[in-house]
């Protein structure tokens, strides 16, 4: 599933693109044909992205949400003759200067801003937003049993994080994954949540996930992070700063990476 780095630089990408234009909406799947129906012809006032969801403001109101899911997907295809649709495609928005596929989404559906109010008050605060409060984060972390592994999976408490951040923002914390929430210190909980958002912003800038400072690869400036190269933790066998075998567990339903010597 993509993480919060993912929404935002797809937030960023897709503005240009779609705000103040009044895009040719259709659903050649057909699943969403009478939503697509409503948006077509009128104008994009704005795209907004909160943790793993987007949403997409028309001028009279409506809000389109999405949520990519396990298998969702955008497409972009640049200039006014875009290729045929796919079968899969469930929404495609066309200006004349790009087409956007959507193909995949868990969700495709409009709402106002009662609806998108609504999602946003079950999720915890995003790190990349100007509007995220921390203290909510320390809250939930400080007053909870459950372990900070799980808990950073919880978009309840943090909005964004994903299975690859968690295995590194622990990582670099040197805080084991299965220590409870309440056991954390002030500091160590500011450090995750400093850490979780570096992280994500250098995530929406290169548009992957490189957690790796690229001095302890010995790789000068400029040279791209090899393939297997780019975490400390996740799926990796070795760590790459002590030299332990990675451990391997299930946590939260998702295979959860640490390092025992570095994440005692």
């Amino acid at each position: 599933m993509p993480e919060g780095h993912t929404i935002h630089r797809i937030a960023k990408d897709h503005r240009p693109l779609l705000v103040f234009h009044v895009p040719e909406v259709s659903s050649p799947q057909g699943r969403f044909a009478d939503g697509a129906a409503c948006l077509d012809g009128m104008t994009v006032a704005d795209i907004e992205a909160y943790g793993k969801h987007l949403f997409y403001r028309w001028d009279d109101g409506t809000v389109l949400h999405v949520h990519l899911g396990l298998f969702g997907k955008f497409r972009i295809h640049r200039g006014s003759e875009p290729p045929a649709p796919g079968a899969a495609v469930r929404l495609r928005m066309r200006t004349p200067v790009a087409t956007l596929d959507l193909s995949g989404p868990t969700d495709c559906s409009l709402g106002d801003e009662v609806d998108r109010e609504r999602i946003v008050a079950r999720l915890g605060p995003d790190p990349l937003r100007a509007d995220a409060d921390p203290e909510r984060f320390h809250r939930r972390v400080g007053r909870s049993r459950a372990p900070i592994g799980g808990l950073l999976l919880d978009q309840a408490v943090i909005a964004g994080v994903g299975n690859v951040y968690r295995a590194e923002a622990l990582f670099v914390c040197g805080i084991d994954p299965e220590r409870t929430g309440s056991s954390l210190g002030e500091d160590e909980r500011q450090a995750l949540w400093d850490t979780v958002a570096a992280m994500l912003r250098a995530g929406v800038k290169a548009n992957r996930i490189v957690t790796v400072d690229r001095a302890e690869l010995g790789l000068p400036p400029g040279a791209r992070h090899r393939r297997g190269e780019t975490t400390y933790a996740y799926k990796r066998r070795v760590c790459l700063r002590c030299g332990s075998d990675i451990r391997w567990f299930p946590l939260a339903n998702r295979p959860c990476y640490a390092c025992p010597g570095c994440q005692r």
